[in-house]
């Protein structure tokens, strides 16, 4: 991924976006909120005062030409559950409380947006069916298989094929600054997440966990093409003047972006 500018917007870009397609992850810089949250915070669940939250993302909206009433985040609950849009709305506030982890949809003109601080953003595309999806993935959601769940709901409800899929990873928390104990690991034995390949025993009943490499996992494992899938390199947590990190921080921080956009 290319670090890329959009009027005021710093952000990771996709290489294989095309033509008709919006998409990236945003860094923490651009916007008018104040420390701890400067500058970009999108994240309404914060303490930041909303007044900034409100100009930050007029400031997105405004970059990318779009009405900032059709940027769409919901409430997010380190769950699986997936929001699915197949029909036109003329307003989009009523799913704006809606408690969801990912959205789907193939209604062009909206925004979908997630907001991460450490946790991994992953962005799906077919550009053939046109449909896309966004997804927040933390320990949770990657223990329930919410990137496999949002691949079938692609294939089943959509028509998508998986081999046509892209998937763009973007910035989260490296393995080694990510450490966890054992309620962790029991949910992802419990679950999916491929809990052997991603972890490192580093004392007893401690763990390192490779989220980024539990999502492409994941999404090969849903039958998506290698080489259709992107990966975001940098840490959250390592890179303070990129993103907001909500472990290196203690929890007082922003959000920073997801966003996918069908034309």
């Amino acid at each position: 991924m290319k670090l890329s500018r959009q009027e005021k917007i710093t952000y990771l870009q996709p290489s294989r976006t095309g033509q008709g397609l919006v998409a990236g992850f945003t860094t923490r810089n651009g916007g008018v909120s104040r420390a701890p949250y400067n500058s970009l915070n999108l994240g309404f669940n914060t303490a930041d005062q909303q007044v900034h939250v409100d100009g930050n993302r007029s400031t997105f909206c405004r970059a990318f030409a779009l009405p900032q009433n059709q940027l769409l985040t919901v409430r997010q609950v380190h769950g699986d559950d997936l929001l699915l849009i197949d029909e036109p709305n003329a307003d989009l506030s009523h799913f704006l409380k809606v408690e969801a982890d990912g959205v789907v949809t193939n209604q062009p003109g909206i925004m979908l947006g997630i907001l991460v601080a450490d946790c991994f953003p992953v962005l799906f595309w077919d550009a053939d069916k046109r449909v896309i999806a966004a997804v927040h993935v933390g320990w949770r959601g990657a223990a329930a298989g919410i990137l496999k769940k949002t691949v079938t709901a692609m294939t089943r409800h959509f028509g998508c094929a998986a081999g046509n899929i892209q998937a763009a990873v973007g910035p989260g928390i490296g393995a080694h600054r990510f450490e966890v104990d054992r309620p962790v690991r029991d949910a992802f034995r419990q679950g999916s997440g491929f809990w052997r390949e991603i972890s490192s025993e580093v004392s007893l009943g401690h763990w390192q966990v490779d989220l980024g490499l539990s999502c492409r996992l994941q999404l090969e494992g849903a039958g998506l093409d290698p080489g259709r899938i992107e990966a975001a390199s940098e840490c959250t947590c390592c890179h303070q003047e990129l993103f907001f990190s909500h472990r290196r921080d203690q929890g007082v921080t922003g959000r920073q972006l997801g966003f996918v956009l069908l034309k």
